[in-house]
């Protein structure tokens, strides 16, 4: 499998494309006004997925940034308070949006290395009632953990995590963008993650291919008042069939395939390790994704080796100053690793 225009594409796994079966469903799903709540493709994905992740309901969402600002708004007031982490892709990459449109205020607190945030530093975090306070509303989570390395959270963990919070009535939502690789490298479900949590959002357009559009669920009451936000936001969508019909198939069929992504992020991390000049870091690949960094010892600078990688048709992204991120997924295949990890080897 490789894009058709011959180009290993590493960058994220949001550049996936839509399979042919997904392209065949999309083009035969039957469709109707989605909000009007008369898709029958927009219903039985959205169906689905609540059961995936053991939900009363859900609701299908125009993106995963989208589907965490709507989860924020539904839960918080403005003038609340939200707790996250300082590498949470909500506090990170989401564009200040519970800020700038929903006026709630972000308290973070530090990731650690395996991508938690300490029990301890949470119930700190909590704000008794008082004059001078925003009301502690809510705890974010993220599973797995993008920037600390696709690092998945243990069962243990977000039963911990969710029962401080749930103790200091705060409630809990999780940030699942990538929820199913956290689920296949702890052998567990997508339903056992999620049971602790009162919302979780998960994408269909990264790691599962589907070519728009994330899933936000959580109880009935929480998902028809979720419904009423996206429509403030702009996000209601009307003959969505179209484009739910891919998220189907890609629950159906592409989650049971995430392993073979795992693999080659290993073998990736297996044919850099050791490399002069470059320097695995974040415990290597823990799902589908490599970071590492570019130390003084490589004979090129960062920018020079990008542009090396794009020269040999590989696209790679900057994480950091002198660090790099791969991702895998269902585009890229063996023969594009080997390439990848010969370039380097190359350049270095």
């Amino acid at each position: 499998m490789a894009f058709e225009n011959g180009i290993i594409d590493l960058r994220s796994d949001t550049v996936t494309h839509p399979t042919a079966e997904m392209r065949a469903a999309m083009a035969s799903a039957p469709v109707g006004d989605d909000v009007y709540v008369e898709d029958p493709t927009v219903i039985k994905l959205e169906e689905l997925a609540a059961e995936m992740v053991g939900k009363e309901a859900a609701l299908f969402v125009p993106s995963g940034t989208m589907g965490n600002l709507i989860a924020i708004l539904t839960h918080c007031g403005r003038g609340d308070e939200a707790i996250m982490g300082t590498n949470g892709h909500t506090f990170l990459h989401e564009a200040g949006g519970l800020s700038a449109l929903g006026g709630v205020f972000p308290h973070l607190i530090p990731n650690r290395a395996d991508g938690t945030l300490a029990i301890e530093d949470i119930q700190a975090a909590y704000r008794e009632e008082d004059v001078h306070h925003p009301p502690s509303r809510l705890l974010i989570l993220e599973n797995t953990q993008n920037q600390c390395g696709g690092v998945p959270l243990t069962l243990d963990y977000m039963r911990s995590a969710s029962t401080i919070a749930h103790s200091l009535n705060i409630l809990v939502h999780l940030d699942g963008a990538r929820v199913f690789n956290a689920a296949i490298v702890m052998d567990v479900t997508a339903r056992d993650i999620c049971a602790a949590v009162d919302s979780v959002m998960f994408c269909l357009s990264k790691g599962l291919c589907a070519p728009v559009g994330s899933m936000l669920c959580g109880s009935r009451n929480f998902v028809e008042r979720a419904r009423k936000i996206r429509k403030q936001l702009g996000g209601g969508m009307r003959q969505a069939g179209v484009i739910a019909a891919a998220g189907i198939v890609a629950l159906e069929k592409m989650v049971d395939r995430l392993p073979e992504d795992h693999k080659r992020a290993k073998l990736l991390e297996e044919g850099l390790a050791g490399l002069q000049g470059l320097e695995i870091v974040k415990g290597g690949a823990h799902t589908n994704m490599l970071f590492f960094r570019i130390t003084p010892q490589a004979k090129n600078n960062c920018s020079t080796i990008k542009e090396l990688l794009k020269q040999n048709g590989i696209l790679a992204s900057m994480s950091g100053a002198d660090e790099f991120r791969l991702v895998t997924h269902y585009w890229i295949n063996d023969q594009d690793v080997h390439k990848t990890i010969q370039c380097f080897h190359e350049m270095l």
